[in-house]
């Protein structure tokens, strides 16, 4: 199989990982305490880490009633260490984290409703927080007002503000965290009001209210990233989505697939006039010569029912799929960034009824990148349009593989020049 066979296989396949903008938020709800830490004992007797417990299975099910999904640290009467929780909330790739508890004081006359988040204007050096955490401190505090103005409004609990805290789960995390103080167990009235089943309910609903008032940043792992404000515009409009939900990954490796997708959206590849397939010659088949039909689209990791069966056959229709000689096509493999700049340049003649670059460049700017080299035509086509530039002024790297930052900001650069 030579070179160029193989890099056509790389304008295949359609991915999830590219959903449609369509999402649901994902909450990791914690309930204080358990196992052997009953946290703290209520003037009657409640265990705080029961109540704990009641409250976030009916917050769960509250956020779920308005289309969350739902993870939760503990589901019965277990202890999790303050470390296992934020690792697993890490793991599940949320978008927001708010840990239930009760609070109490010596005194018996403290009474009401808090929430604790961690604010990078009261950092603490005993207790430094994560690099996340910092850079969330006024969306952290925006899930807390909401939650916080919620909750008492349900409850009827007394406001007692925010409270920017270093408290391991609310500093320790990658998303915007929050830790709520439903009521003082050590208050006789708030007592009462947590060993009422119905007040509990009203609990929950009211913080799920608050969350529902609540809309995390767009991409959460974005926050600081040099891509971000590219990827927030190609986002905007309709080129770019995230990853399970609202992430992005901006440094991960670009898949075939991917690239396949974003390039259906940027050129609408079925509206791209239908190609030859003629004698294996790429430029040949497509601008110029005695038409072949196309083959029929045939691969053994590709069946009918395949989710990218139709992307695939509008590629097809452009005699640009040719894949492995063991008759597969390799969805899930990265893309390089020669590959990219070859076919994006192929596409984006194309679309112009051009033909694509295939003259050896004048110069070679990029000292890896020298005219005898099969993607250097595109290359140098698209650095001299400002679409695509080296990772130096001199070095380009066309083997490595493309990230997803890349693409959002090659693309555009693009739509926007």
């Amino acid at each position: 199989m030579n070179f160029r066979s193989t890099i056509l296989l790389s304008m295949v396949l359609l991915t999830v990982l590219f959903p449609q903008s369509a999402f649901a938020y994902k909450v990791v709800l914690d309930a204080g305490h358990g196992g052997y830490d009953s946290g703290a004992v209520g003037v009657n007797g409640l265990k705080e880490k029961d109540v704990n417990l009641d409250i976030t299975l009916k917050l769960k099910q509250a956020l779920l009633d308005r289309g969350y999904e739902v993870d939760l640290t503990r589901t019965d009467d277990t202890f999790w260490s303050l470390a296992e929780r934020v690792q697993y909330t890490t793991e599940q790739k949320a978008d927001f984290f708010v840990s239930i508890h009760a609070n109490a004081n010596p005194g018996s006359s403290a009474k009401g409703s808090m929430v604790l988040y961690y604010d990078n204007a009261y950092p603490q050096e005993d207790y430094p927080a994560s690099a996340a955490m910092e850079k969330l401190t006024p969306y952290s505090k925006d899930l807390a007002q909401k939650v916080l103005d919620s909750l008492v409004n349900a409850a009827g609990t007394k406001d007692l503000g925010l409270v920017p805290s270093a408290v391991y789960v609310a500093r320790m995390g990658e998303i915007p965290s929050i830790l709520v103080e439903t009521a003082f167990l050590s208050n006789k009235s708030d007592a009462a009001l947590l060993a009422d089943d119905a007040v509990r309910q009203r609990m929950a609903s009211g913080i799920a209210d608050g969350i529902s008032a609540y809309a995390p940043p767009v991409f959460t792992d974005l926050l600081d990233h040099w891509s971000r404000d590219a990827v927030l515009r190609m986002k905007g409009k309709g080129v770019i989505d995230g990853i399970g939900g609202n992430r992005y990954e901006p440094d991960r490796a670009l898949t075939r697939a991917e690239f396949l997708t974003l390039m259906d959206r940027v050129f609408k590849l079925d509206s791209l006039p239908a190609s030859c397939a003629n004698s294996g010659s790429v430029t040949g088949s497509v601008y110029g010569g005695a038409c072949q039909p196309a083959p029929a689209l045939s691969f053994k990791d590709l069946p009918a029912t395949h989710w990218a069966s139709a992307v695939f056959t509008k590629a097809s229709k452009l005699n640009l799929l040719q894949g492995y000689p063991d008759g597969t096509i390799r969805p899930n493999q990265a893309i390089t960034r020669g590959e990219v700049a070859y076919l994006f340049e192929r596409l984006l003649t194309a679309s112009a009824g051009k033909k694509p670059a295939v003259a050896a460049p004048k110069s070679a700017d990029f000292t890896d990148v020298p005219a005898t080299l099969w993607s250097a035509p595109a290359i140098y086509v698209l650095k001299s349009k400002g679409i695509i530039n080296g990772y130096s002024d001199t070095e380009f790297y066309p083997e490595q593989t493309m990230t997803r930052a890349e693409i959002a900001a090659m693309i555009d650069r693009y739509m926007t020049k």
